[in-house]
């Protein structure tokens, strides 16, 4: 049985550690929205694992990790994360694939992010700036650059052109400062050699998977009230976090999906931001769906009793 899970509420339900509880019963994990905003922490054997992009079932040996065309990827922290679970004995080799059709979230688009945020003032949405909304912007507006994209690195090609442009309206946007389209593609140059090895053609390799009898989970990142289509809109996040997410997010069809298992938690928090938080206050009001904020000493109680 194909499972997917998910967060039923905003996200810090704990996710995470039931993929990681579930893995042993699966082949392939694939997460398939989302990008490195996602925070799923896993102990194993006394250790701590933070993830943001890698599924949390890269920790068993001989799972194959997926990340889907549905999750927008910096390669940086792609990287890093890769690099943190080899320093601790993780091996990802020939067990973590990358789709192809994945999008790209470049130095421009956490600059982006910022600005935003900042013209938004008191009604920001409080994302975590690391330039995934934009990212997502510019897939939707089919300005966005792939993975697989990389593979041409001319300086004539369609990977130069989308890069020119895109820099070029960066710095018609942020006038008091300027960005070379040249350094950003001698960094996405940097990284093709490593990350080649890592992509492919992931719904494929996913119905290969399925037809051969192969179990898949499919992983979802922040929370169903967190979806664009479905949640507390506007502040939401920018992708699909439901159910539906994983079969567009991963090329796969919804009957692919055969059951759906929401992580929740007893009491409901989430990641928000608000204006105004005085310590002596037992709530305020601010900019979000939530209406009322508990004091950061009653919320980290009830963190610590459960």
């Amino acid at each position: 049985m194909n499972l997917c899970v998910l967060g039923a509420q905003w996200g810090d339900e704990g996710k995470g550690k039931i993929v990681d509880l579930l893995t042993p019963n699966f082949s392939v994990v694939a997460r398939y929205q989302g990008g490195h905003n996602a925070g799923h922490t896993v102990y194993v054997n006394g250790r701590k694992f933070v993830l943001h992009l890698i599924p949390s079932g890269i920790l068993h040996p001989g799972v194959v990790c997926i990340i889907g065309s549905g999750v927008v990827i910096d390669l940086a922290a792609l990287f890093a994360e890769i690099d943190m679970l080899a320093g601790m004995g993780i091996d990802v080799s020939g067990r973590l694939l990358v789709s192809d059709k994945a999008h790209l979230i470049l130095p421009y688009h956490r600059e982006m992010d910022v600005l935003s945020e900042a013209r938004r003032g008191e009604r920001k949405i409080g994302t975590t700036s690391r330039g995934i909304g934009p990212a997502y912007e510019d897939k939707i507006a089919r300005r966005g650059v792939r993975v697989g994209d990389l593979a041409d690195q001319s300086t004539t090609g369609p990977l130069a052109s989308a890069i020119r442009e895109n820099v070029a309206a960066r710095n018609r946007l942020i006038a008091d400062s300027h960005m070379n389209a040249a350094d950003v593609l001698t960094e996405l140059a940097a990284f093709w050699p490593r990350l080649k090895p890592l992509v492919t053609d992931t719904s494929l390799h996913l119905h290969r998977a399925m037809r051969g009898g192969q179990r898949v989970m499919f992983e979802g990142a922040q929370g169903t009230l967190l979806d664009i289509d479905h949640g507390t809109y506007p502040f939401v996040t920018s992708s699909n976090a439901t159910a539906g997410g994983a079969a567009t997010g991963l090329g796969v069809g919804p009957k692919s999906i055969q059951a759906v298992l929401g992580v929740a938690k007893a009491y409901t928090t989430r990641v928000v931001y608000a204006l105004a938080m005085p310590q002596t206050s037992s709530m305020s009001v601010g900019p979000t769906p939530a209406p009322t904020h508990a004091k950061p000493a009653t919320g980290l109680d009830e963190v610590t009793k459960g």
